[in-house]
């Protein structure tokens, strides 16, 4: 990259830290800022700021003067030239005045890079700008853990602490380059900032080993337990995660075939929890063994809902009378159109506390979740109203009338995202042999704990048993808003006897699944190949829209296939039994030394 220092390929072996006493000076490997120099640093502060202030009422009175005379200012005398002079040598040295290393490296010093006092009062967003661009997808990654470097102990003793502290056994690398080393020094010194890492280096693998051993140094804590090699960091520049020290490793199991509308999945979940990826694989086994489900789609939309203000109530339902005019949504939704070829808004529904106005936009979106998409047209309608609402007073493109990541009844009634109901009949025979319980208690368990229990606790849209695990797994897996589970997990599970007693008809409704297959963390190598697992990768080229709802049939029927086994589990009392062969360790922790 252009402009950008490479990095040497020559390594030096890391600087000791000396362990100190009290009483004892630091050790400090190259030149201190103080060196800059001779004088001792407050003789030399106090000596530029009295020349400072001093040309300065000099230079004012002089000019002074000479309006007053009617002289020329560009006519100037000795005095006057090295009063000029002496102005800008002290205002030079005042620009350093906080970082007296910076002053050395520009002029005693001259280095190709200044890390020193540059960029310390930059705008954090305007860095973020600047290090977000558009990259194409990370390659596979190498899920390896590389074997950790032998560990050396080191303390770290910063110049402006009096006290020696020591720290962990932090595994730092043998080796340092000269020029990592001076940049993570000016990281742990606070000259640097650690966002700015990736703009200033142009190598995000480079930028993110930087910032995790300058972590380490700082707060004497190890981490060498969390991966740093293996990942592609440019995926997610600008777009999933900021100052990378690293990666989190979670385990993806398959459960399935899901048989669902006439088609099989192998659906990956990526989870911690013991059990969870077994007790749905059982539940998708009976489904098959039944004929499969069936799913139906009954909303597709996005929402966000601003708020804003009036001076009366009067003039907030005015324009609450106005959005929910059918003669002015053609009008309106032409405006929120433009703000992407996918968004289309379908309605807007208002709710007025006191003369504050919330207004709640839905739209379809893609195969997008449609965050960002509806933010943009929603910002596109209120610049709209604002010329024949100028007294309207935007507080927020948010007002959580949306609601997003928050359980809300707005939610459980209208939806968001994608509203799904997806069915299966179970035979009883596959009931008793493969769920080990019977139709009668799986439909009296139900509505026991389901829904009497659920209602009893005050719950809101957890009418279910253990939703929110497969969502969240799921989730985790295929690149989506983990937070998003919150409304995702939405659901209300139906059993009912069919046939006399003898079959089980079961059902989950779910009115907010928020998923999307493009976007976001669905761009990353992993996540992208699990997409491209269940066959929904990207946008689809046919039917816009239509890979995103077909996951979120396939979140529902997973969910269907998790509450079918789990509800099984416990009718028939198998649920501890089954938690401690795989969820737990087999040692008898009672006879375990305390």
């Amino acid at each position: 990259m252009e402009g950008t220092r490479r990095r040497s390929t020559t390594n030096i072996t890391k600087p000791t830290h000396k362990l100190i006493d009290q009483d004892e000076t630091s050790t400090v490997t190259g030149p201190k800022p103080s060196d800059a120099l001779a004088l001792p640093l407050y003789i030399t502060n106090a000596l530029f700021f009295t020349v400072f202030f001093s040309v300065v009422y000099f230079l004012l009175t002089r000019w002074r003067e000479k309006i007053r005379n009617s002289t020329p200012l560009h006519l100037v005398t000795l005095s006057d030239i090295v009063a000029i002079f002496a102005f800008i040598a002290s205002f030079i040295y005042m620009l350093g005045f906080f970082g007296i290393d910076f002053v050395q490296s520009l002029i005693l010093r001259p280095s190709p890079d200044v890390w020193a006092g540059e960029d310390d009062g930059e705008d954090e967003v305007d860095l973020l700008k600047e290090d977000a661009r558009i990259v194409p997808c990370g390659q596979a990654l190498d899920c390896t853990a590389p074997p950790p470097p032998p560990p050396q102990k080191l303390a770290v003793v910063p110049s402006h602490h009096l006290k020696p502290k020591v720290v962990d056994e932090i595994p730092f690398p043998t080796t340092l380059n000269e020029e990592d080393e001076e940049i993570i020094n000016s990281v742990v010194a606070g000259k640097t900032p650690s966002y700015s890492l990736e703009s200033k280096l142009g190598d995000c693998k480079r930028a993110a080993a930087i910032r995790r051993e300058a972590l380490q140094r700082i707060t004497s804590k190890s981490l060498s337990g969390l991966p740093l090699e293996g990942f592609d960091y440019e995926s997610i520049l600008g777009q999933c995660c900021e100052m990378p020290i690293g990666y989190v490793q979670i385990p993806v199991g398959i459960a399935g075939p899901l048989l669902l509308d006439g088609k099989e999945y192998s659906v990956p979940m990526a989870t911690t929890e013991g059990c969870l990826v077994a007790s749905t694989n059982r539940g998708c086994k009976a489904i098959r063994i039944c004929g499969g489900a069936a799913s139906v789609l009954l909303r597709d939309a996005m929402t966000r809902a601003p708020v804003v203000r009036f001076g009366t109530a009067k003039r907030a339902a005015q324009l609450k009378f106005y959005l929910e005019d059918p003669a002015n949504f053609e009008v309106v939704s032409t405006v929120f159109n433009k703000s992407s070829r996918f968004g289309r808004l379908q309605n807007i529904k208002c709710a007025l506390a006191g003369k504050n106005l919330y207004m709640r936009f839905s739209c379809s979106t893609g195969d997008a979740m449609g965050m960002n998409m509806v933010s943009k047209g929603v910002q596109n309608v209120l610049d709209f109203l604002q010329n024949d609402f100028p007294d309207m007073d935007v507080l927020g493109i948010s007002g959580n009338y949306c609601s997003d990541k928050k359980p809300s009844a707005v939610n459980w009634i209208e939806g968001r995202g994608k509203s799904v109901v997806c069915e299966a009949v179970i035979k009883g025979d596959v009931v008793r042999n493969v769920l080990k319980t019977s139709v009668e208690a799986l439909v009296e368990l139900n509505m026991l704990k389901n829904l009497t229990g659920s209602a009893m606790a005050g719950a809101l849209g957890g009418f279910n048993a253990q939703a929110s695990n497969i969502v969240s797994a799921i989730y985790i897996a295929t690149g989506q808003d983990p937070a998003q589970n919150v409304e995702s997990s939405h659901c209300i599970t139906m059993m009912e006897p069919l046939n006399g007693g003898e079959d089980l008809h079961v059902s989950v409704t779910m009115p907010s699944i928020e998923v999307g297959t493009v976007g976001g963390g669905t761009q990353l190598a992993s996540q992208s190949a699990c997409l491209n697992l269940l066959g929904v990768k990207g946008a689809s080229k046919e039917t816009p829209g239509a890979n995103a709802r077909l996951l979120a049939s396939i979140v529902a029927g997973s969910v269907l296939a998790a509450e079918l086994s789990l509800m099984s589990a416990i009718a028939s009392g198998q649920l501890v039994n089954s938690h401690m062969k795989y969820n737990r360790s087999n040692k008898d922790v009672s006879k375990v030394a305390s």
